[in-house]
């Protein structure tokens, strides 16, 4: 049973008296739909897009170069991981299915304003940024969503999978972090291997980039994911109180 379930489910029979009837509807979330999930639900879809504008820009950890992306990839394996462990597995993946909706919209827009004629008072050096920071090739446009898809879904089943099989049977604890460090790593380590060779394989050799980025992923996938996650967990409780 999800922590959600097991400490909030609402008491059985219709409510009655004046005091029910007064009863404000929250501003946060829809009626009956907790706020947490409406929280985390809004910034899983705005994470979605935000880690394609990231990846433009690379930063390096000693001599390893990352693609910046990673930070709200993050993310996104936290809120799934969270609403996995609040709501369980079945809510979360339909979240990460309807991120799809958001990122496709994204690269429709992209799209059409990259083909609308510009205005002649831009200046030209800045339309030729633009274009070149956000023109992808249809290798990568494939490769992002591909890559997406199978990763946070693999990271929703590993993370469940693994809830009751700590040292005290239970998914709480240390082990609540310890299990979404381990999912995220190899939901990374995954990421990591679909996208860069769909993208790039063929156009150079892609050893270096692959083990790099792997390596990259998953040392911050271990070192930041669990307490990440244990602080979405406690925010999510509070929004709920």
């Amino acid at each position: 049973m999800t922590d959600y379930q097991s400490t909030n489910r609402p008491a059985s029979g219709p409510a009655s008296g004046p005091a029910s009837a007064a009863a404000p509807v929250t501003p946060f979330a829809a009626p009956g739909m907790p706020r947490s999930l409406f929280v985390l639900t809004m910034l899983y879809g705005g994470m979605t897009v935000i880690a394609g504008v990231l990846a433009y820009k690379q930063f390096a950890i000693g001599p390893i170069v990352v693609e910046s992306g990673i930070l709200a990839f993050l993310l996104l394996v936290v809120i799934s991981s969270t609403l996995a462990q609040l709501f369980g597995k079945a809510v979360a993946n339909r979240v990460v299915l309807w991120g799809f909706m958001p990122l496709a919209i994204s690269i429709v827009l992209l799209g059409i304003v990259l083909a609308l004629p510009p205005s002649p008072d831009m200046p030209p050096e800045n339309l030729a940024a633009f274009r070149q920071v956000h023109g992808q090739t249809p290798r990568i446009m494939a490769a992002g969503p591909v890559a997406y898809g199978v990763s946070l879904l693999l990271n929703v089943w590993i993370f469940d999978k693994l809830r009751g099989r700590g040292p005290d049977g239970g998914g709480g604890g240390l082990w609540l972090m310890a299990r979404g460090a381990i999912a995220s790593a190899i939901s990374q380590a995954v990421d990591t291997l679909i996208f860069i060779t769909l993208a790039f394989y063929g156009e150079f050799p892609i050893g270096p980039l692959l083990v790099g980025q792997a390596i990259a992923k998953i040392v911050l996938s271990l070192v930041l994911v669990p307490f990440l996650i244990a602080g979405a967990l406690a925010l999510a409780r509070r929004l709920d109180r």
